[in-house]
């Protein structure tokens, strides 16, 4: 059996190798291969080619990589086309997976689409797309699969795999002595995103924010959950802030970064489940160039972005998007959450609600288990 994954950004990465790790559990010599990262990698694929560089945010920043963006969906094509999948499964980055499972559609190839694009959130006509190209839907929140259901499109809701993916190594009180820090004082952490682009819009406010929270929470301390593949100059603004405003950095420790924290500071994205998944209050941030912003916004269909707002059917935390995302409001959500003993634990009742409607464990195999059976109606296994 060969299967063909393709996923372009950290996230999604993360999502594909827990994917793979559960495929070749039940099918050893599954022969996997596509375009992704390191956990694609680690989890037993081969890379036809790697996102480095190509997964941003944005329709203007989307501009700058189409070139090389045309030239991978050209080697994705080809190696389907001479390697035969019997399934291929696109995980989320809609923008590039949808080019490329309409050209192996055309090379008679089913196609999954595991960690659907937000068609609920904007862009709706997308839904015909999928409809003409998908053999099934795999969703991860659960309002999802009456929405694919009602258009007719072969739908199951597998759960959310960060419910499994979830991992704290070390507790509260080693984490942050190790980095000579207080386990006995507010905690406050930053998560800035995962792309390059995302940082350069979101790092230098949040670290303009942070000796405003200072002034207000005498003896409060910041932590920053830094992504993997990113430069140290986009961390320039934070690490430029004097004596205690300053955060320690600590390199792909997501999971032990929340564990450790009383309040979260993150841009908008998967890290808002994450912060969700460990109950963790949090203030939602996010800013796109203006261009992209204005082309986009008349397109969005929803008036909450978080996840966990979403998934929640109402605003159970901040958010402060584009314009209102600016250092003294970020501040203000922060001490507000830090000092009023009632909200914090309303909130952290409100988030576990949300946890629970994620599914239960084992999302990944429940995904693997969809992806084979559809390999099989190909490849029919004696």
């Amino acid at each position: 059996m060969r299967i063909m994954i393709s996923c372009g950004e950290p996230s999604g990465d993360l999502y594909a190798g827990a994917l793979v790790a559960e495929i070749l559990k039940r099918q050893p010599s599954a022969d996997i291969f596509g375009f992704g990262g390191q956990r694609l990698a680690e989890a037993g694929a081969r890379l036809v080619g790697n996102f480095q560089g190509l997964s941003v945010t944005g329709l203007t920043e989307a501009l700058r990589v189409l070139p090389r963006s045309f030239a991978m969906l050209q080697r994705l094509t080809a190696a389907a086309r001479d390697q035969r999948p019997d399934v291929f499964v696109a995980i989320d980055f809609p923008d590039f997976n949808f080019r490329l499972m309409a050209a192996l559609h055309r090379l008679g190839i089913p196609i999954v689409y595991y960690i659907s694009p937000q068609l609920w959130a904007w862009r709706a006509g997308r839904m015909q797309t999928m409809k003409r190209f998908v053999s099934k839907v795999l969703v991860i929140f659960p309002f999802e699969e009456a929405l694919y259901r009602r258009e007719g499109v072969p739908v199951e809701f597998v759960g959310h795999p960060l419910v499994d993916l979830i991992r704290v190594r070390q507790p509260r009180a080693t984490l942050l002595r190790e980095h000579g820090l207080d386990p006995t004082a507010p905690t406050v952490a930053l998560l800035p995103g995962s792309r390059a682009n995302e940082l350069r819009q979101i790092v230098p406010d949040m670290a303009a924010a942070l000796p405003l929270i200072r002034a207000r929470v005498p003896g409060v301390q910041f932590i920053v959950a830094r992504a993997p593949n990113l430069r140290d100059e986009l961390f320039a603004p934070m690490m430029g802030g004097a004596g205690f405003s300053r955060p320690v950095i600590v390199r792909e420790r997501t999971d032990d970064v929340l564990a450790a924290c009383d309040v979260v500071i993150t841009a908008s994205g998967t890290a808002t489940v994450q912060a969700a998944l460990h109950e963790r209050p949090m203030v939602v941030v996010y800013r796109l160039s203006p261009l992209t912003y204005l082309l986009g916004k008349p397109f969005v269909r929803v008036d909450t972005y978080a996840m966990a707002n979403l998934v929640a059917g109402k605003r159970i935390v901040p958010e402060l998007i584009q314009n209102d995302f600016t250092p003294q409001r970020v501040a203000n959500e922060t001490v507000h959450l830090l000092t009023d003993a009632h909200l914090h634990a309303r909130t952290r009742d409100e988030l576990r609600r949300v946890r629970e409607k994620l599914g239960e464990p084992g999302a990944s195999g429940r995904a693997a288990d969809a992806v084979l059976q559809v390999a099989r109606t190909q490849n029919p296994q004696p």
